[in-house]
């Protein structure tokens, strides 16, 4: 009797031992396949082949709040602010100038009878503040706008120096399509109309990432497609400007 019971407890250790064998097994095959599916998702295509959120993408500062609507009060303002500047100036056609000096005289008209009228009302003269541009801020934006003025003369040159035959056909594209927006609107309504989209389109591709990027690779693959079968029957027969330094060496 004692020996059978030996030999039951026996036989239950092994099938307690075989069923963690198998639950690891399950398990290591279970964080296997996690890992398998993370590294597809990593993987999945992105727009402009951006390997960062949407919000660092932009920036990652307040900018990038403003147009995701981090705020939607700031947001709001500011579309807010926008429509009202387009309306003021395009709809209703004020002049800048007029606006802007209209503006400082009833500014100092309220000021100065305030200030005329407290001592008869009895009541503190308006506290006007000592305003000045601090030097460091305007010096960082000075230096920055240089750096980003160079990095485009610099990106100009390389393309007018025709090595790169798709940069500047896709540069001298931009800039026909640019030419044709600015014959349709004026400059005011051109750039009322980028704070729209700035303030929509990045939002609503944040909701919608999936969809947008999984139809932008489709359209993508027939882009190339399309430029491959161009190339290959017009851009690659015309003469590059490194062939001709090559045969001249």
């Amino acid at each position: 009797m004692a020996d059978h019971h030996d030999e039951e407890k026996k036989e239950e250790s092994l099938m307690e031992k075989a069923s963690e064998k198998f639950q690891g097994h399950d398990s290591s095959s279970s964080d296997d396949e996690d890992v398998k599916k993370s590294s597809v998702e990593a993987k999945a295509y992105r727009l402009f082949g951006r390997e960062k959120s949407v919000h660092k993408a932009l920036g990652g500062g307040i900018l990038a709040d403003v147009f995701l609507w981090r705020d939607k009060k700031v947001s709001a303002g500011v579309l807010g602010g926008a429509t009202a500047i387009w309306v003021l100036f395009d709809v209703l056609e004020f002049n800048l100038l007029t606006l802007v000096c209209y503006g400082l005289i009833l500014a100092l008209v309220i000021l100065f009878l305030w200030s005329n009228a407290s001592t008869f009302i009895k009541k503190s003269p308006p506290c006007i503040p000592d305003v000045n541009i601090p030097e460091k801020p305007v010096l960082k934006f000075a230096s920055a706008l240089r750096i980003e003025i160079n990095c485009a003369f610099s990106t100009l040159r390389e393309i007018a120096s025709g090595r790169d035959l798709k940069k500047f056909l896709s540069v001298i594209a931009g800039l026909w399509i640019l030419s044709l927006i600015g014959s349709c609107c004026d400059f005011l309504t051109l750039a009322y109309t980028s704070t729209v989209l700035l303030c929509t389109v990045p939002v609503l591709y944040e909701k919608y990432e999936d969809k947008v990027d999984s139809f932008a690779e489709k359209a993508m693959a027939q882009l190339k497609k399309q430029y491959a079968v161009l190339n290959e029957k017009v851009l690659s027969k015309i003469p590059r400007a490194h062939s001709k330094d090559k045969k001249r060496d």
